[in-house]
């Protein structure tokens, strides 16, 4: 194996690892725009992963693991919210205990998915892109969420900053005094 074709690999499993933690950080924004602090994320994840991997195992669809784990993790992630927004308790300790709650019930229930492996979807990545030197194997033979977190990255970009919803959103987080007054449904937001 060559160098140039070892680095572009490094830099194509670089991408592709941190996709999961560019989705869970456009969440912690959104969140964090509303005025909500989730350090409950670790364990959101967690729990989604685990759910997600049982599923596609058990089911032999990765689309239905990616499902089952997304909803997982929504489940989880209104679970927090439900706590901080409607009964008010401290955001600190409670996403500091469903962190906790979610890194040890997904060890234990992922307990009997220990060494066994998901058959690998086949990804061509974008074609004709794909076929540059270098280039190519870096950057255009990623799978399609990569891409769609890229996209979704941009799109948050700009409905946080140029629309009217995000502007409310924000208002939420920075004073939820003055969007209230506003008529502002500031619970329903911050869910």
């Amino acid at each position: 194996m060559d160098m140039s074709h070892a680095i572009a690999q490094l830099i194509a499993n670089s991408i592709n690892s941190g996709t999961p933690l560019l989705l869970a950080g456009l969440g912690l924004l959104i969140s964090e725009k509303a005025g909500v602090l989730n350090l409950g994320a670790e364990g959101i994840m967690a729990v989604g992963a685990v759910a997600g991997f049982a599923a596609a195992s058990g089911m032999g669809n990765s689309h239905m693991g990616l499902l089952c784990g997304a909803l997982v993790g929504a489940f989880a992630a209104w679970f927090f919210s439900w706590f901080v927004v409607y009964l008010n308790t401290n955001q600190y300790a409670t996403g500091l205990a469903l962190s906790l709650l979610g890194v040890g019930l997904s060890a234990f229930i992922g307990q009997a998915y220990v060494g066994m492996s998901l058959v690998k979807d086949a990804s061509n990545g974008i074609p004709f892109l794909s076929q540059i030197p270098f280039v190519g194997d870096a950057l255009f033979k990623q799978h399609y969420l990569v891409y769609g977190a890229i996209v979704l990255a941009i799109v948050l970009n700009y409905w946080l900053d140029r629309t009217r919803s995000g502007l409310i959103l924000r208002a939420v987080g920075e004073s939820p005094e003055s969007a209230h007054a506003l008529g502002t449904p500031v619970r329903r937001i911050r869910m």
